[in-house]
């Protein structure tokens, strides 16, 4: 980098005042273009201004694509100039082949390919980094001649470097024709040649490697063949095999490369090379090249050994990368070779070897991690075969799964306090990834060992607990409960006739852990469906939980655990109520736990709270909250400030959490499960809604003070929000005071927050006559305001257009005779929707169309939304279209292609002459699109109004052309 700097600010800095960079590279030329170049890349990497270094890699990107990079790359090529020039030229040379071959005239191909050729040569005992670019731009350049231009390319380039050429070293040509054989596979595998192309090309490259494999044969069994040779040799086989080159012509060479191992210096690459060649999804097809590979990989076993021994992780790690890629990607191949199966199994139990690798991962080993999908794979093919067959592999390999699932419960279990204590919290955090990793795979083999496996755990579990000649670590019994955990989690345990025993065992555990209390807490809450079918049982871990409650270290466990009990079994816990409520009101008012472990202690106790009579209800619910009431009564006479605003969103949030989930009318139950234990309907008040009412005009008084804070007001209206969603109908004796504290509210200070309560007030009360006399006040007033913002400047609140479109569309859905409203100015509504197409926000987007899809349908019902629409529709296609054209983020083009589909469907009439009129103006929607495609696009969306779909792909298409993306590259996953 010394010598670049050194020849650059030998030049005159010019550019340090920007000015040459301004101009277009095209009216740049000769020597004033060179001076350019060097200035821009001096800026690029020695300016320590930010923006002129952005300005100078702009103004280069655009100089590599430019007419006169044809001549500036070869003149930046000269030996005279520093390494990092010559990169520029030769990057300069690869876009230009790659990108623009279609630029190049046929009769230039020769010329290219042999100025390519000699600077190769040149390079080839120079700079590497040039070196490899210029490889790479003749490997583009080969690829978009062969077949036709250049039918023997692979051959020819052998040839070239095997020729004598007194100038060049023999050694620096072979390292050359080697990068320029590596990077040829490379440079194809993220080439932009079209389909068809790559399939042909693919097809004469695999031809190909009959001119490069016995080179590189020769090359490693060659006496005196230097190590950095054979490490490129192994390199380039790696990049070959990527190609689907049929297994058995690479047989050789993989043989060479097991060889190779034993060589640290060139271990690394080998096993990328086996690796890569073994794991070819077409290499299945080569059983007898693959069962003669399977010898020389248990061949390692040895040398695996001592590096397990010696503590060499890499060797290690690499050697099972190589057992697992043979056993995960063929092991249906090598297991329908029946007559072979005791090779398999040694197989097998290599990979077995490698799972229970000695250590902690990831301190002491990270290759038992390699081996978890190998597992699932072999067990999806034994189970994937018929009966029969299924049943012969099953007694050969489910003490192999008993064996493994042992394996994996040791490697779960956690180390030493001590040696753990010295662990980072990024190793601690790896190690937990780990185990989740593991209790995936115990789920997963129980489909293999099924209730067998629980049985084994359980027994494995007794014997531990109650031998007293040898007492038992904590790891050990964790991990064994942790088996349990992770199987309960996910199946059903219900008819098993060992959870009764653990149920029985667990208070026996002596909990001195918190890992192991962690786990013991798990698994309870993984057995409460159990817990809900065995009611008796509850009372055998239920103090655990009570107890565990109180240790801040088990918050996230114990807090999980006891919702979970509580929405599973919360009929059969009346009982236990009163000492739930008060412990659970004990550790709250210590502020043992996390605001959102508070938060599940809540729901926990709503749950609880549901299965009680209303008297019992009531009477647990002052008592939970009136400590909370005092202190927010407290607060409301305090002078605003950040420490008592983060208390009232505390104690609105834990009073939204118990709201969320204390529901008398069981609108969430399962109708199955439990109906034979569901109470009578509750008559009287709603508890909720009694609470609610008391707390109601404390609510408002917080409000009055806090109404500019949007984390407030959103906290209050989640109160409300959360219990009407679960209370629905039982929420009616609140609908009139709540929608006059709403408008309130709103007409003060609007936030999206207040119209995402109203949308849910819509949604739910709108169609009851009863409650639609407040529901439409709300609605007018909300819609009136909201009006007067957009005549403001809507353009600072997003979020308030977003909310706003959505209960515009709700009303619509809901109940359309809000529309009928005398007062309602329909036609600003409409305008304003108009006006949200426009936003860059894609949410608001989104929402606003919804809001016409919605609206275009009720032109028949409604009278004044007709009247509107055929008076204003014409400004709506406008926006749509204009969207299309390219102002829009194409996410949103199903979206608008909707409002299309409704306006064709509800007004044709209309659409057909709004369409020719729109179409007609110069530029319109794009500059892009002609008038042809333009017509063909109208009358396309004319003639479709019945199927949706068919006019989605209609407007992704025409806003491809709009922004002239039709056919390139970007379109491939649109």
């Amino acid at each position: 980098m010394g010598s670049l700097r050194a020849e650059l600010w030998a030049l005159p800095l010019v550019l340090v005042n920007v000015a040459l960079l301004g101009q277009d590279t095209a009216v740049l030329f000769g020597s004033k273009m060179l001076l350019c170049l060097f200035q821009a890349l001096h800026q690029l990497y020695y300016d320590p201004n930010i923006e002129n270094k952005n300005l100078a890699q702009k103004w280069l990107m655009q100089a590599q694509v430019s007419p006169q990079a044809w001549h500036f790359s070869w003149l930046l090529l000269n030996m005279d100039k520093v390494p990092e020039i010559q990169y520029f030229g030769a990057s300069a040379l690869h876009i230009k082949i790659s990108r623009y071959w279609n630029d190049i005239p046929a009769d230039q191909y020769e010329s290219l390919k042999s100025q390519l050729f000699t600077q190769i040569t040149r390079f080839a005992s120079g700079s590497k980094i040039v070196l490899t670019r210029l490889c790479v731009a003749l490997a583009s350049l080969a690829l978009s001649m062969m077949p036709e231009a250049w039918p023997c390319a692979v051959a020819d380039m052998v040839r070239m470097f095997q020729a004598e050429d007194s100038n060049v070293d023999g050694r620096a040509r072979c390292l050359a024709l080697l990068e320029l054989l590596t990077v040829l596979p490379e440079e194809f595998q993220t080439s932009r040649l079209p389909q068809y192309r790559k399939g042909q090309v693919r097809s004469v490259l695999a031809q190909e490697c009959g001119s490069v494999f016995p080179l590189l044969e020769q090359l490693l069994q060659q006496q005196g063949s230097p190590g950095f040779i054979k490490q490129k040799v192994l390199k380039c086989f790696s990049s070959w095999v990527q190609l689907e080159i049929p297994l058995m012509d690479c047989e050789n060479l993989i043989q060479a490369a097991f060889t190779s191992l034993q060589d640290p210096e060139l271990f690394d690459t080998a096993v990328e090379a086996v690796v890569n060649a073994i794991s070819q999804p077409d290499a299945q097809r080569y059983v007898n090249t693959l069962l003669k590979l399977i010898p020389p990989v248990l061949g390692l076993q040895e040398q695996l050994r001592q590096a397990v021994q010696s503590g060499d992780m890499e060797t290690s790690h690499g050697i099972c990368r190589i057992a697992v890629a043979l056993g995960e990607n063929h092991s249906r191949a090598l297991l329908d070779q029946v007559e072979h199966w005791q090779s398999f199994l040694a197989l097998v139990n290599m990979i077995m070897f490698c799972t229970g690798i000695p250590g902690h991962y990831p301190v002491n080993e990270t290759t038992s991690s390699l081996t978890l999908t190998f597992w699932y794979t072999l067990q999806d093919d034994i189970l994937s075969f018929e009966p029969d067959k299924q049943a012969v592999y099953q007694q050969v390999y489910r003490p192999v799964y008993f064996q493994l699932v042992d394996v994996l419960l040791h490697k779960a279990q956690f180390p030493s306090d001590e040696e753990y204590g010295f662990w980072s919290s990024d190793e601690k955090e790896q190690f937990r990834i780990y185990r989740v990793d593991i209790s995936d795979t115990l789920m997963y083999v129980y489909e293999m060992l099924g209730a067998e496996l629980l049985s084994s755990l359980y027994d494995k579990l007794g014997r531990l607990l109650t031998n007293t000649e040898q007492p038992s670590t904590w790891q050990h019994t964790e991990a064994l409960l942790y088996g349990f955990q992770s199987i309960a989690e996910t199946i059903d345990v219900n008819y098993s006739d060992v959870v009764p025993g653990l149920i029985g065992l667990i208070p026996r555990i002596s909990i001195s852990n918190v890992q192991l209390a962690d786990t013991v807490m798990f698994t309870i809450g993984a057995l409460s469906e159990w817990l809900a079918d065995h009611p008796v049982m509850i009372n055998n871990v239920l103090p655990l939980v009570l107890q565990a409650l109180g240790n801040p270290e088990l918050s996230i466990s114990s807090v999980s655990t006891l919702k979970k009990i509580c929405r599973e079994c919360k009929y059969d816990l009346p009982p236990y109520a009163a000492n739930i409520v008060a412990v659970s009101q004990e550790v709250l008012m210590k502020q043992i736990h996390k605001t959102s472990q508070c938060m599940w202690l809540m729901q926990a106790l709503g749950f609880l709270l549901s299965a009680l009579q209303v008297e019992e209800i009531l009477k647990n619910l002052h008592s939970l909250i009136t400590p909370y009431i005092q202190q927010l009564e407290k607060l409301a006479d305090e002078t605003p400030n950040p420490s008592n605003k983060l208390a009232i969103i505390h104690i609105l949030g834990l009073l939204s959490n118990l709201f969320t989930t204390l529901d008398i009318s069981h609108h969430d139950d399962d109708h199955e499960s439990t109906e034979v234990k569901k109470l009578p309907v509750q008559q009287g008040p709603n508890p909720v809604v009694v609470v609610l009412q008391q707390v109601f005009q404390l609510i408002q008084k917080v409000l009055s003070k806090w109404l500019n804070d949007a984390q407030v007001v959103e906290s209050v209206c989640a109160i409300f929000e959360k219990s009407v969603k679960t209370l629905l109908d039982d929420f009616a004796p609140m609908v009139p005071q709540l929608c006059e504290m709403l408008g309130q509210m709103y007409s003060t200070i609007p936030q999206a927050s207040a119209i995402d309560l109203t949308r849910q007030l819509v949604h739910i009360f709108a169609h009851e006559p009863a409650h639609f006399p407040p529901i439409k006040a709300l609605f007018l007033l909300v819609t009136s305001v909201t009006l007067t913002l957009f005549q403001q400047g809507p353009r600072d609140h997003p979020d308030i257009v977003d909310s706003f479109m959505q209960l515009l569309a709700q009303a619509l859905k809901r109940k359309p005779d809000l529309f009928l409203c005398s007062n309602l100015d329909v036609k600003a509504v409409f305008q304003c929707g108009v006006l949200s197409l426009k936003f860059p926000e894609a949410p608001t987007v989104k929402a606003s169309c919804g809001f016409f899809t919605e609206l275009l349908p009720r032109c028949g019902e409604v009278a004044p939304v007709a009247q509107v629409v055929h008076e204003n529709g014409k400004v709506l296609l406008q926006a749509v279209l204009e969207g299309i054209g390219g102002q829009a983020s194409r996410s949103l083009m199903d979206h608008f292609a909707e409002i299309l589909f409704a306006l064709n469907k509800h007004c044709f009439s209309y659409l057909s002459i709004w369409i020719k009129e729109a179409m007609q103006q110069d530029g319109f929607p794009s500059a892009r699109v002609s008038p042809e495609q333009k017509e063909t696009f109208s009358q396309q969306i004319l003639r479709e109004r019945v199927n949706k779909r068919r006019v989605k792909e209609m407007v992704k298409e025409f806003t491809l052309l709009c922004r002239g993306l039709h056919g390139t590259e970007y379109t491939a996953d649109y």
